[in-house]
């Protein structure tokens, strides 16, 4: 079986009134992403979900993706979001950590990779993107990702990835790292690259 690169796991219903609910979280705090290095412009966070053992942490450290536990827990935020703590709640695999992440205009997340990020190391990271324009370009492994709204995606992180936002409006995506059930490798495996 070939490495996949990226899928179209399913089309979100209902993602208009997580759209709308954006409008509330937008004035809630968001947090520059901790690893600089790897972007230029401004790239920040809005954490929803993390190790439990970060609850009572600042934000910054319930942001963070990568953690070996397996206790996870929802944060306070989502109560503003009757629509995404739904979908959350409802995911059929075990999920990890979720987070909103904002891309602003101009703004480049420079090509670089996530070990471990991967169905083949039992990882799956999600995004399904609530915002975007057409100046927004995602690729994995030099391969443009044709993400729109509503639309939930499989991406291979611990392949070489990039984004770059040269429209005039924030990219924002639902990202969410889950167990990667053999269930979910067998969605994506048939549902494949698109030509």
């Amino acid at each position: 079986m070939t490495t996949l690169s990226f899928a179209l796991l399913q089309r979100v219903t209902g993602y208009q009134q997580m759209q709308h609910e954006l409008s509330t979280l937008l004035q809630g705090e968001w947090y520059a992403h901790v690893n600089q290095r790897d972007y230029a412009g401004k790239w920040d966070v809005m954490p929803l979900r993390c190790a439990a053992e970060y609850l009572p942490q600042h934000p910054v450290l319930q942001s963070f993706a990568v953690h070996s536990g397996s206790d996870w827990r929802n944060l306070p935020q989502l109560a503003q979001s009757p629509a995404l703590a739904e979908f959350i709640n409802s995911f059929p695999h075990p999920l990890k950590s979720v987070r909103l992440m904002r891309l602003h205009p101009g703004a480049e997340i420079k090509p670089h990779r996530d070990a471990g990020l991967s169905l083949e190391a039992g990882e799956a990271r999600l995004h399904l993107c609530l915002q975007t324009n057409p100046g927004l370009e995602f690729r994995v492994n030099q391969q443009l990702v044709p993400m729109q709204e509503g639309e939930l995606w499989y991406i291979n992180a611990d392949q070489t990835h990039s984004v770059y936002n040269k429209g005039n409006s924030s990219r924002i995506n639902l990202v969410l790292d889950c167990q990667a059930t053999t269930t979910l490798k067998e969605q994506l495996y048939a549902a494949g690259e698109p030509a």
